[in-house]
């Protein structure tokens, strides 16, 4: 929540899925993570599961009046504004006929409310259901249809490959496809036998050209040991450049390339904002590489106090400059699978790329000061020379 930043007003939304944006945009506003909603609704005497939330979000359809209310309340609208939200939502409803038939069974909130059936598990909680399906954009973080099936909802080995029964490609014709070899005529008298002659002067053009190779080689060796690896006049001897390594699945230390910085979090805070801080203090969280097929990883995190986590994208990467932050895992709003693209000859470190961004074209980034420490990451557009968006997975023992 920026400070002097009005809230989103409801009122213009036409459609019911404008209205969902909107919804969004106001949990963006208020700043709070899923758990941070759920905890102050609780606070007031309301119940806000997180994957209720979750849910609510992802869907194409209108909420129910009292998930609405409780969700703006926790989100921190005051109560003019809280009316502006009952009074749209009801004018969207009677419009398309829907009364209170807008959301689904799971979205019940009160007292006597359930805890949802999402995959917005907590990063110290359990939740480990699935949320409803849902043919709106949002529900598959707005992705498209090009990005296929959820890296959770298709199966892989632990070693990251997929099984594969594909045939191998035939090798072409077998022999009994194959023309028939020439058979020459033999003896003194047959016809058509080759002069031997050209033959010899064959092997010996090859032979000659062999051996002026070899002694070409031997003489750019020796001039080679003799300059002491150096290039042209006047320039110093070359260095050979290292290659950062391949990501592997694993635990890892994420290094911003050609620096002393790693990625963390600031311990004691709950925003889940992901900075670049000295590799001796990036402790918190732990992170890890799993690969989910097809070129794709997910970047897991393990917090000391909040547990396992995801890093990821907020509201499906729809907001320019949207924070790269660690949360809750399964969080059908978040874009929480990458692609770790090399960059360089050789490669100089790999770009964090989402993948499935309402953004396309846009790269982990660090953003402010690039040489402080604790300088924020975000989602901003891949930079022709990848300033600040070159990363080394160092693996951790």
């Amino acid at each position: 929540m920026s400070p002097g930043e009005h809230a989103p007003d409801p009122r213009e939304a036409r459609t019911p899925a404008e209205f969902l944006a909107r919804l969004q945009a106001l949990k963006d506003w208020s700043g709070l993570t899923y758990r941070d909603l759920s905890a102050r609704a609780e606070a007031r005497g309301d119940v806000l599961p997180r994957s209720t939330v979750a849910n609510m979000l992802a869907r194409a359809t209108l909420p129910r009046e009292g998930l609405l209310t409780v969700f703006v309340r926790a989100c921190g609208a005051p109560p003019t504004e809280l009316a502006h939200w009952q009074t749209t939502r009801r004018r969207l409803a009677g419009a398309r006929g829907e009364g209170e038939a807008g959301a689904g069974p799971d979205e019940g909130v009160g007292p006597d409310a359930g805890t949802g059936t999402g995959t917005g598990a907590g990063r110290g909680g359990t939740d480990t259901g699935a949320p409803g399906p849902s043919g709106s954009p949002e529900a598959s973080g707005a992705s498209g249809a090009s990005e296929g099936p959820r890296p959770s909802d298709t199966p892989w080995l632990s070693d990251g490959l997929r099984p594969s029964n594909t045939p191998r490609p035939s090798d072409g014709p077998g022999p009994a496809h194959r023309p028939p070899s020439p058979v020459w005529p033999v003896g003194p008298d047959a016809q058509g036998v080759p002069d031997p002659a050209p033959s010899r002067i064959r092997r010996a053009l090859v032979a000659l050209v062999a051996v002026a190779g070899l002694v070409l080689a031997g003489v750019s060796v020796v001039a080679f040991l003799r300059d002491g690896h150096t290039g042209p006049a006047g320039q110093p001897p070359r260095t050979p450049v290292a290659s950062a390594a391949a990501p592997v699945a694993g635990d890892v230390r994420i290094r911003v390339t050609g620096t002393g910085l790693c990625l963390g979090e600031r311990r004691g805070t709950r925003t889940g904002q992901v900075h670049q801080v000295p590799c001796a203090e990036a402790g918190v969280p732990l992170y890890s590489l799993v690969a989910v097929g097809a070129g794709r990883w997910r970047i897991a995190s393990d917090h000391p106090d909040f547990g396992p986590g995801c890093s990821g994208i907020p509201s499906g990467g729809r907001i320019p400059g949207a924070a790269y932050e660690d949360s809750e895992c399964g969080d059908p709003s978040r874009v929480e699978t990458f692609a770790l693209e090399p960059y360089g000859r050789p490669v100089r470190g790999h770009r964090i790329v989402p993948v499935g961004s309402a953004t396309p074209g846009g790269c982990v980034t660090v953003t402010g000061d690039r040489d402080a420490a604790w300088a924020p990451l975000a989602q901003a557009p891949c930079a022709p020379d990848a300033a600040g968006q070159l990363f080394t997975f160092e693996r951790r023992d």
